[in-house]
């Protein structure tokens, strides 16, 4: 592991606060996660009707995942912006901010004008909003997993790294299931209200996250005056690998998700109107899987190390590309629940699951989170085009285009993982196991 050489100084048992951090910084991030999600949702369902009501269906289609691509292109400014604010200021505050920010744009777009009412306004608008979002969100990652990871026992860093990675599907679930009960509602009420009720989430997670401590191995790199003068400019000249690393790891996480939870989703309510109900039951349930799936992933990777879990996932995505699209063309709802479920309950847990502790340790505590959140929110950036680059090979190559994505994406990720070196070996966890029984004993 990175940085068990430079803080001997911190317990190995982890801090006073490690169970509270990790809850807070879940909360968090499923508020984000909901509040990003349901742009990604409504942009499948609804807003090329909305903003771009002149459009054929397809350009419409199109013109409405550029609009999510948008969001995705700022969060790797927001990831340097709020890594280097993190790495030379504190973890705590980027958190709050965050937060704040991304809750005030996402309740903005469920107060928008249509198209309808105000014309090329509208769709302007929700571009500036959607940038907001993507800056917020970029910023927001890095600082909760780092925090997390600096918190908790030595030897359990994988399992509480992956707590607020559970947040992603927990607030993907809350945001699929508030759009399927929203369904029915009239109007514009449906995509609405899942936007306007995002204020009470926000609300709550700011409340937890003000109350939380500094990340002790900050305190101490500052107290030891080890603090980088420009972190983000120290990681691009000593860590510019590690970076390229995090971004071919991220690249199959981030193209499965959005392949499937965005492109997918549209694909099957396109092709089988009556289906939207059932796929976004499907879509809550499988999120609502990968929630325990995450957390399951990273507590294992404290017992046989992050790549072993991290090559298996991909060579499963690399040969799930294929079948997703066999088994669902004829929309067969029990075959379109299970491929949802498998896709993001298993495949994109396990690698989400996997990623808090394996990206983080990459860095050293005086650029872990500048450079653990610019790889990732780079990966993220490219990743947001997958359904808009879905849609444009699909019309070119019908659905085996969305499927030699997908399978492309997970590729990537592959050769990623093969020339990353294990952060978390067997020697590793055999020295960093001694140390905490060796303080557990001091200490009784």
């Amino acid at each position: 592991m990175t940085n068990t050489t430079t803080i001997r100084q911190t317990s190995a048992l982890g801090s006073k606060d490690r169970n509270k951090t990790a809850i807070a910084a879940a909360l968090g991030t499923s508020v984000e996660n909901y509040d990003f999600i349901a742009y990604g949702t409504a942009s499948a369902l609804y807003f090329s009707a909305v903003f771009f009501p002149e459009s054929d269906r397809f350009v419409g289609t199109m013109l409405s995942f550029a609009t999510l691509a948008v969001g995705f292109l700022m969060r790797p400014l927001g990831g340097a912006i709020g890594g280097y604010l993190a790495d030379k200021f504190g973890r705590k505050p980027v958190l709050v901010g965050a937060m704040l920010v991304m809750g005030g744009a996402t309740f903005l777009i469920g107060l928008l004008p249509t198209y309808a009412t105000v014309g090329v306004l509208a769709p302007i608008l929700l571009v500036i909003i959607r940038m907001i979002q993507g800056l917020a969100f970029g910023a927001e990652w890095g600082g909760a997993i780092t925090m997390t990871y600096e918190h908790a026992p030595w030897n359990r860093r994988g399992m509480y790294a992956a707590i607020p990675q559970s947040g992603n599907p927990l607030g993907i679930a809350l945001a699929s299931a508030m759009f399927l009960i929203c369904a029915n509602l009239e109007g514009d009420w449906r995509w609405r209200i899942p936007f306007l009720l995002s204020a009470v989430l926000v609300i709550v997670a700011l409340i937890v996250r003000s109350r939380l401590s500094e990340s002790p191995e900050f305190e101490e790199a500052k107290a030891e005056g080890k603090i980088e003068k420009n972190p983000f400019l120290t990681t691009i000249r000593r860590d510019w690998k590690s970076v390229l690393r995090v971004i071919a790891l991220r690249i199959v996480e981030s193209f499965a998700y959005y392949s499937t939870a965005t492109y997918f989703l549209n694909y099957l309510t396109e092709r089988f109107p009556d289906i939207r109900p059932t796929a976004l039951g499907a879509l809550t349930a499988a999120s609502i899987v990968a929630i325990v799936m995450t957390f399951l992933a990273g507590s294992l990777t404290d017992r046989v190390g992050r790549r072993p879990i991290y090559i298996v996932a991909c060579i499963v995505a690399i040969l799930f590309a294929f079948p997703m699209y066999l088994l669902t063309n004829d929309g067969t709802p029990a075959l379109v629940i299970a491929v949802f479920i498998f896709g993001i309950g298993f495949i994109h847990a396990s690698l989400t699951g996997t990623q808090g502790s394996l990206l983080t340790e990459q860095f050293g505590t005086s650029t872990r989170t500048s450079g653990a959140s610019l790889g990732y929110q780079i990966a993220a950036a490219l990743g947001g085009f997958a359904p808009l680059l879905a849609a444009a090979l699909v019309g070119w190559l019908g659905w085996p285009g969305a499927s030699l994505l997908y399978m492309s994406a997970a590729i990537i990720g592959l050769i990623g993982i093969l020339v990353t070196r294990e952060t978390y070996g067997r020697a590793e966890r055999a020295r960093v196991n001694a140390i905490v029984a060796e303080e557990r004993s001091r200490i009784s």
